[in-house]
């Protein structure tokens, strides 16, 4: 098996430590991990991250904690 090849958020600077990446996985999973605990990986489906993605977006997340 190959290695995955990480993408990192265009929104990270880098400077704080705090990145998302994506990596396109076998299958066409997709993962997604933070960079600072780079071996805590998610797996999950291209339909459901854009389900995610849109439901962020629309703020739907903003009131958690």
């Amino acid at each position: 098996m190959s290695p995955l090849v990480w993408r990192k958020s265009s929104f990270s600077t880098g400077d704080t430590g705090e990145c998302v990446e994506l990596a396109a996985g076998p299958s066409g999973t997709v993962r997604i991990r933070e960079s600072d605990a780079p071996d805590a990986v998610a797996r999950t489906t291209p339909a459901a991250l854009r389900a995610f993605v849109r439901a962020v977006k629309a703020g739907a997340f903003d009131r958690i904690m």
